[in-house]
């Protein structure tokens, strides 16, 4: 090895951005190997930078003994002192070993396990860069398109791929394009590490208002929710915990400038946004922007399920083209969302006291039934000849004013009158 190594190995660690202790280490490794092949001795063989003259020495670690049994392993107790006079028996000696006669094949060895360790030493590089920007966004060149998949160049020699399926729809690229991407997962593959890219991920979005917003970036905003159908529309809820701040004022900014660069990026993507509520009725009327709302009635609280009454002027905007609008509203509140328009819901509410006057009239028909317990009775689920005739009498007893004695009495009776009535 020449005195010029290591300015090779400083030219090398600077165009592949790799640390030279790595090289260093490759070099060894490779010299090592060389020797190994070179001597063919059976001898414990390793090797050492020596950075003072440049060169790699390769050396036998041999153990001291009184007499040799193994030469390739063993070293008398005289020759070793010869190298190191405080050695001792037992001890192990590291011999010199002359490398000049390693020869073409042996160097060209040491080339390729030098080539292989800085090409590995690329390689982690690459995955350890990567791997700590999961999550963020990268710029990149359209470098090739393959049957609607990307290949993104992102420089130095790396690429990510971007899957036809996280890219929006409505978007196409062509080779030699810019191109801004979310980071989704770096893998170890056999050929390099692999950077999964996308634009459609919602996350995205995210990234893109926290670029443009400095109040998400030092959280005197939150994203506290992002929808999407790429391509077409997104809803994003944001919330700022000082009453001074309009979280989507700022979201929009200045004659919407900062939400109109969002938007280019996006490729013209419809883009609401909404302010974020701990109150469900207050945030689903928001999610429902651009539509207003008249009523609201929450159905079922657990199940997060909520009736919502619009003007019928307004019901193909709050449901949306092909139902978009409520979809993604439901998508960002968590609640399961029923529109209805407001002549929709008189006719229902028309309906209901139709039926309840007629189930009042036939339960009047049962004997012994006055107002009062017909009242109880729909008060207690059982405003239907059909719901008494099917209940348990131990459970229709629990109402008021209504024993077991009696229970079994409207049972009775109320499956009388449905035969009869057939």
């Amino acid at each position: 090895m020449s005195s010029q190594l290591y300015r090779t190995i400083e030219q090398v660690s600077r165009e592949k951005g790799l640390d030279t202790e790595v090289i260093i280490k490759a070099v060894e490794e490779a010299m090592a190997t060389a020797a190994k092949k070179f001597f063919r001795s059976g001898e414990n063989l390793f090797s050492r930078f020596n950075q003072e003259k440049g060169q790699v020495e390769v050396f036998a670690r041999k153990k001291v003994v009184t007499e040799v049994a193994n030469p390739s392993k063993e070293v008398s107790l005289e020759e070793a002192r010869k190298i190191d006079p405080t050695a001792a028996v037992d001890s192990e000696i590291d011999i010199p070993k002359l490398t000049d006669g390693l020869g073409r094949v042996a160097a060209q060895t040491a080339k390729q396990v030098i080539l292989q360790k800085v090409y590995e030493a690329e390689r982690e590089n690459i995955y350890n860069e990567y791997i700590n920007q999961v999550g963020e966004i990268v710029n990149g060149i359209v470098k090739r398109v393959e049957w609607g998949d990307i290949v993104i160049d992102l420089g130095r020699g790396t690429e990510a791929l971007l899957l036809r399926k996280e890219l929006p729809w409505g978007e196409s690229f062509s080779q030699g394009n810019r191109i801004r991407s979310f980071i989704t997962e770096v893998n170890r593959g056999g050929k390099g590490p692999q950077i999964i890219v996308s634009r459609a991920d919602p996350r995205f979005l995210l990234k893109l208002f926290e670029m443009e917003v400095p109040e998400i970036h030092d959280k005197t905003i939150e994203i506290k929710n992002v929808v999407r159908e790429a391509g077409d529309r997104a809803k994003v809820a944001v919330y700022s915990k000082f009453k001074d701040v309009d979280p989507v004022g700022a979201c929009v900014g200045i004659k919407g400038n900062r939400v109109h660069s969002i938007i280019r990026e996006l490729h013209r993507e419809k883009l609401d946004i909404v302010e974020y509520s701990d109150d469900p009725i207050a945030y689903i009327t928001n999610a429902l922007s651009p539509a207003r709302v008249k009523q609201m009635t929450i159905i079922d609280e657990k199940e997060k399920h909520i009736e919502v009454i619009v003007e019928d002027n307004q019901l193909s905007l709050a449901i949306g083209r092909r139902g978009q609008n409520v979809r993604l509203a439901s998508k960002l509140t968590g609640w399961k969302i029923d529109i209805k328009g407001g002549s929709e819901k008189r006719e229902e509410e028309e309906l209901e006291k139709e039926l309840l006057a007629k189930n009042r009239q036939r339960l009047a028909q049962l004997s012994g039934v006055d107002e009062q317990t017909i009242e109880e009775l729909l008060k207690g689920g059982y405003g239907s000849l059909e719901r008494i005739s099917s209940a348990r009498r131990k459970e229709l007893a629990t109402l008021p004013s209504i024993g077991e004695k009696k229970a079994s009495q409207l049972i009775a009776e109320a499956k009388k009158l449905l035969t009869q009535k057939k």
